[in-house]
């Protein structure tokens, strides 16, 4: 079954040309698009869709509302975030409100088609790498609540699951990690798994964002 994609942005140009990427693909479908979130708010009442493309600025409702609005939903579509980076400093709260990641609206058709995959998949939802960039600029400008490592949510980890935790906060892949630590893949995976269920996190951004807010990794990707 095609992964049911659904564009909203309020320029109507770029919706088109990742309608065209999107369009030549045989997984995927794009079965709905807006202009703004709340013409996208009212579409998905009514629409079946896996993974939201969600701009962050845009008239009427913003990204960060729409996006938080729609992950609030039982069964939520998932939502990848575009940005322009440089200029959306809105991008990190996109991800605290429920989105699975984001990426650049310049970004090459392939890494876009990747993302969304990976999203739908549930696996690693963009480039740790990217995420790490955004976190780094922007975490800083959040207030962190004067949260410590030895918050309590981060007590329930083990000393490894901790370790990897912060490496996963730095955007490290798990392949890296495995190499870092000399461990199989599997069992790194295995790792961010029960890292996920202790923390009752839903995907590795959020333990990224978790990571930052507590202190475990600070701006710079040092813990």
């Amino acid at each position: 079954m095609a992964i049911r994609v659904m564009l909203v942005d309020d320029q109507v140009l770029l919706r088109t040309g990742f309608r065209m990427v999107l369009a030549a693909q045989p997984d995927m479908e794009v079965v709905a698009e807006a202009g703004d979130g709340v013409e996208a708010l009212q579409v998905l009442r009514a629409t079946a869709v896996d993974v939201v493309l969600m701009d962050v600025r845009m008239p009427k409702l913003d990204g960060v509302e729409a996006t938080r609005r729609i992950c609030a939903e039982p069964g939520a579509p998932k939502v990848l975030i575009l940005t322009t980076f440089d200029l959306d400093e809105y991008a990190f709260s996109a991800l605290k409100a429920g989105a699975s990641g984001f990426m650049l609206k310049d970004v090459p058709p392939g890494e876009l088609l990747t993302a969304i995959r990976s999203v739908h998949s549930g696996d690693a939802v963009v480039a740790p790498s990217t995420t790490r960039r955004l976190l780094d600029r922007f975490a800083p400008m959040l207030p962190s609540g004067g949260q410590e490592p030895g918050h309590t949510a981060l007590q329930r980890l083990t000393d490894r699951e901790r370790e990897v935790m912060v490496l996963v906060a730095q955007g490290l892949s798990n392949g890296e990690i495995a190499a870092r630590l000399v461990l199989s893949e599997a069992t790194v995976k295995t790792h961010v798994g029960r890292i996920l269920t202790k923390l009752a996190l839903r995907d590795r951004v959020q333990v990224v964002v978790l990571a930052y807010e507590t202190g475990l990794v600070r701006a710079g990707g040092r813990g």
